[in-house]
């Protein structure tokens, strides 16, 4: 006992005092300052917070009610009309190349986007605010200045106020406009509708206008240049000598087979030449033909000419007939008779006069054929004077080819443009899209805005999503200790049980005399859970504490005792709290740990006992007005050192951590110290300050015992708590009813 007696700061002196479970609590539950905070939170927490705050939340879906009644209430009845397009985005042109009508391709999502830029221009918004002269009403626009700035303030006002909405999956367009009078509203959209398709077909026109224009400019130049080169052409045919039959006719087959440098020209020369060519290859035959025959006479007799002359062929006839009957007569008449000589001279004659016809067919033949060669001979005279002719026309008709080239090559240019410029004459712009209008505007029948049942939504969510905001913002900045789950994230220090809050004018007492309310339940919990804590060994010496007053630290040390005493052990509760004690007895003026303090007198003079079996308690006597140095003193430690003889148990109710310096003090004697916290009331900051302290001191925190729990506004755990406080500074106000029952 003397050795347990040592100074107060010596750990030496202090540490026999704690039995061996001291190092079985101290390796147990290890604290450490590092904590943070849940990086999640789950559906629970959600709950429990749109709980906790639910007529924050409930005031501000009010307010949000109200105001948007008030805003429809005060809002300007604003009408909205609308009129329906069709925009075809697959148009058609009608082609000047006799291919028919034609579908033009062309992107239909660029198109339609370009569409609905047009219907949003301010172009058209200054059309329709000049076709229904709105920069002069009074009721449209309230502009002061000219014409110009009251039509460009109308303009603007056109454009702000019109939607147009394409309708999803179709080429229909919901063109609508926005007015506080619905007529004019009606006026104002058709106007936009009829402006759109009207300005579509003057831009087509226009276009129109100016290819036409264009290809005006462009005849007139093509036609001079034609003239030109045609009059060039023929000044060099005439200076030249050049005749062209068949000119610019193109009746001659392949290219420039009509010019001077063609195969088959038509000039005279090349004329000429063609034609004597021909005559002179007749000439050729001919004489050829007749040279054959003359040398065949020549050569014989029987040549074809004579043997098909008829006189030469009578007298033949004729002499054979005769040289017949003389051999005929000869076997009758000797040569010498007379008959005999006068046909044989008949026969000499008819000789002779074959002879002669001979001689004359001969002659003819050769006759015959000196034409036929002088006639060759002279055309091939004139075949060769022609020949240099044509090769010199040639020579000149290179320009008069280049120049007839240049005539078609305009003439061609001319013709298609001259094609062009008529087929834009005739269907200019047909076929091209444009839109169509398919529903016209009609006044409508109730107001756009203010729309009383979107408001009240929009107010209903407003309110919610900005009281949310709020719950959600105040339970951010909140770091109290709320639930079990904060015990562990935010303290890493275990929870040994949650007591919930007792009903208003309930009292401890009661609720611990009653086995089966949920008060008594918690505590049990709490014994089984320091039980438990040291492997079914419980600590000597048991502090309570908390970080500040009123947390049900007191509750607490009564709630545990009391249990410890009923499971069969001799329990000694002290109450240390010298400045505002807990637990008053009838003696208190002449016992009480203040006076054991102060004096050597016995542990057991001071202790009283209490109605529950096995349970004694050390008041604390009269309040000192020196509380922190009578504990400071080493008297303390042989106090606790008796009591832990004696006691199978002792649990010291030590006044709060913070401010003072008795619990600390108190900490580092007992085996384990149990640490009180409040229920969403203290902030986790002030909690690790009370933790700190202990923990330098050489306290054993064991756990935390989360009291004045509400599940309403923690999410777990009971429905059932209660609420005590001091009310005041720390003790300025003795306790005047006791909360334990002492024997009598």
């Amino acid at each position: 006992m003397n050795e347990a007696m040592g100074e107060i700061g010596g750990r030496s002196l202090r540490r026999p005092h704690r039995s061996d479970a001291t190092s079985v609590f101290a390796a147990k539950v290890p604290w450490s300052g590092n904590v943070h905070r849940p990086t999640q939170i789950d559906v629970g927490d959600l709950l429990r917070i749109l709980f906790k705050w639910k007529w924050l939340i409930l005031t501000a879906v009010i307010v949000g009610v109200a105001l948007a009644i008030a805003a429809t209430m005060l809002s300007t009845r604003v009408y909205r009309s609308v009129a329906t397009l069709e925009i075809n985005t697959s148009p058609i042109e009608v082609m000047g190349n006799n291919r028919g009508v034609q579908p033009k391709m062309r992107g239909e999502d660029q198109f339609l986007q370009t569409q609905f830029g047009l219907l949003k221009s301010r172009s058209l918004a200054e059309r329709v605010a000049t076709t229904l002269n709105l920069g002069n009403d009074a009721s449209f626009v309230q502009a002061t200045g000219s014409a110009e700035q009251k039509r460009r303030a109308a303009t603007y006002k056109l454009v702000s106020n019109l939607r147009v909405e394409p309708l999803r999956g179709s080429n229909l367009v919901a063109l609508s406009y926005t007015d506080v009078d619905p007529e004019r509203a009606t006026r104002i959209v058709n106007a936009f509708a009829n402006g759109f398709i009207d300005s579509t077909a003057e831009r087509r026109y226009g276009t129109t206008a100016f290819a036409r224009n264009f290809l005006q400019g462009r005849l007139n130049a093509t036609r001079e240049r034609l003239e030109e080169s045609e009059r060039q052409l023929v000044n060099y045919a005439r200076s030249k000598g050049i005749v062209q039959l068949n000119s610019g006719g193109g009746q001659a087959s392949g290219r420039d087979a009509d010019s001077p440098t063609g195969g088959s020209g038509d000039s005279l020369t090349t004329q000429s030449l063609l034609t004597l060519n021909g005559a002179l290859s007749n000439a050729i035959g001919e004489r050829i033909a007749a040279e054959q025959r003359y040398r065949q006479a020549v050569a014989t007799s029987a040549a074809g000419d004579i043997l098909q002359n008829p006189t030469i062929t009578g007298l033949r006839s004729e002499r054979a007939r005769l040289e017949a009957d003389y051999r005929e007569r000869l076997a009758t008449f000797k040569p010498d008779y007379p008959d005999m000589i006068a046909l044989r001279t008949r026969i000499t004659e008819i000789g002779a006069a074959l002879s002669r016809e001979n001689g004359d067919v001969s002659s003819s033949l050769r006759s015959a054929y000196l034409a036929a060669s002088g006639r060759e001979a002279e055309l091939r005279e004139q075949v060769a004077s022609l020949r240099s002719n044509v090769l010199d026309l040639r020579n000149r008709g290179i320009g008069y080819t280049i120049l007839q080239r240049e005539v078609e090559t305009n003439r061609g240019l001319y013709d298609a443009l001259l094609q062009r410029y008529k087929e834009i004459g005739v269907v200019g712009g047909l076929g091209e899209s444009q839109a169509v209008v398919v529903d016209t505007a009609l006044p409508p029948r109730s107001p756009f805005q203010p729309n009383p049942i979107r408001n009240l939504l929009i107010g209903i969510v407003a309110g919610l999503v900005i009281g949310m905001a709020i719950a959600f913002g105040i339970e951010f900045i909140d770091d109290t200790i709320k639930s079990a789950e904060d015990v562990g994230s935010k303290l890493h220090l275990p929870l040994l049980g949650l007591v919930p809050r007792m009903e208003k004018r309930a009292s401890i007492v009661d609720e611990l005399a009653n086995p089966r309310s949920e008060v008594a339940e918690a505590y049990y919990s709490v014994l089984t859970a320091l039980t438990f804590t040291s492997g079914n060994v419980h600590p000597k010496s048991l502090l309570v504490t908390s970080s500040r007053a009123s947390e049900g630290k007191s509750s607490t040390s009564l709630a545990l005792a009391q249990n410890f005493a009923r499971t069969g052990l001799s329990v000694l509760l002290i109450d240390a709290d010298l400045r505002k004690p807990s637990f008053l007895a009838k003696t208190a003026d002449s016992i009480g740990l203040s006076r054991l303090l102060c004096s050597n007198e016995a542990l057991g003079e001071h202790i009283v006992g209490t109605n529950t079996p096995r349970l004694s308690l050390l008041p604390s006597g009269l309040v000192p007005p020196n509380p922190a140095e009578l504990l400071a003193t080493r008297r303390i430690h042989q106090i606790i050192a008796e009591a832990m003889s004696s006691y199978d148990m002792v649990i010291i109710d030590a006044p709060p951590v913070l401010g003072l310096a008795d619990a600390p003090v108190l900490g580092s004697i007992c085996e384990a110290t149990l640490l009180v916290i409040e229920a969403a009331s203290i902030r986790r900051a002030i909690v690790l300050n009370a933790i700190e302290r202990l923990t330098t001191a050489d306290a054993r925190l064991i756990g935390v015992v989360l009291t004045k729990y509400n599940p309403k506004t923690s999410g777990y755990g009971y429905g059932y708590g209660y609420g005590d406080g001091y009310g005041g500074p720390y003790g300025s106000k003795p306790r005047t009813t006791p909360m334990l029952d002492i024997a009598s």
